[in-house]
């Protein structure tokens, strides 16, 4: 039996939240979709997430939400990594830190699906390998399923791509984000992993990475400090299809998706 999996790029600010709010259901109904996860570190207003916002993604069909390096922007979210096991924070910041990295959850199907989310090294803040981490939470996950998907939060496509090889055979499918750029490398690589260096992003792409144009280009040439807000036109959902055999948690596809507000 295969098991249908929409994984969603970087949601950012209200436009991304509302063309969720309008198009997600449907495409879930008509892909006959078994389980969802989203990117939504940039969901309020372009940077964090709030337990509010977290609560209103998870109501429009998504089953987990993974963050990454904005993830402890909005201090609302706190009480959410603490209770919500639906709520990923990077699964290799501090152990110390509140929140888990990883879950096991049910699908549509009944199957259950590992969800683990990982932050970069690479051009990023300082913070425990990614490599090491997912290792350590594979040990767990993989007694409850083999059905694993790995959110890559990163700067590097080398990184990225690293990972994807790193993790071949091991998992079903690593994806990328952050760069809100939707590459055209998906692949199932040779162990049966699927893998993208970087899903997109879910918001306004008549933008510079989701903020308005002239706001970001200001900084630019004036290398003065400045306000990014966030843009609103042109907004569109990035993310990939996949299909996964649920005895083997080995990909058969994966799709790039991309759905526009006028669709």
């Amino acid at each position: 039996m295969n098991i249908n999996v929409f994984v969603i790029g970087d949601i950012v600010g209200k436009p991304g939240r509302l063309i969720l709010k309008d198009k997600l259901k449907p495409y879930i109904d008509s892909e006959n979709i078994h389980f969802c996860i989203a990117n939504a570190e940039n969901a309020a207003a372009g940077a964090g997430i709030t337990e509010e916002i977290a609560e209103e993604l998870l109501s429009y069909g998504i089953d987990v939400i993974t963050t990454g390096d904005h993830v402890w922007d909005k201090k609302e979210i706190f009480h959410t990594l603490e209770t919500n096991k639906s709520v990923l924070r990077p699964n290799n910041y501090s152990p110390l830190a509140i929140g888990k990295g990883y879950v096991v959850k049910r699908s549509k199907t009944d199957a259950p699906v590992g969800v683990i989310n990982l932050l970069g090294r690479v051009f990023m803040k300082p913070i425990d390998c990614p490599f090491r981490s997912v290792d350590e939470a594979l040990k767990n996950i993989s007694k409850e399923t083999n059905i694993i998907f790995v959110d890559i939060h990163a700067e590097a496509t080398s990184e990225k791509i690293a990972m994807g090889w790193y993790l071949d055979g091991k998992v079903s499918a690593v994806v990328g984000t952050h760069t809100h750029i939707p590459t055209a490398d998906e692949k199932i690589l040779p162990k049966g992993t699927a893998y993208i260096t970087d899903l997109g992003m879910t918001g306004p792409h008549e933008s510079i990475l989701g903020r308005k144009i002239d706001c970001v280009l200001k900084a630019i040439v004036t290398q003065m400090p400045t306000k990014f807000e966030v843009a609103e036109k042109d907004v569109r959902i990035n993310g990939v299809k996949i299909v996964v055999d649920s005895q083997s948690g080995k990909a058969n596809s994966i799709k790039r998706v991309e759905i526009k507000e006028h669709d």
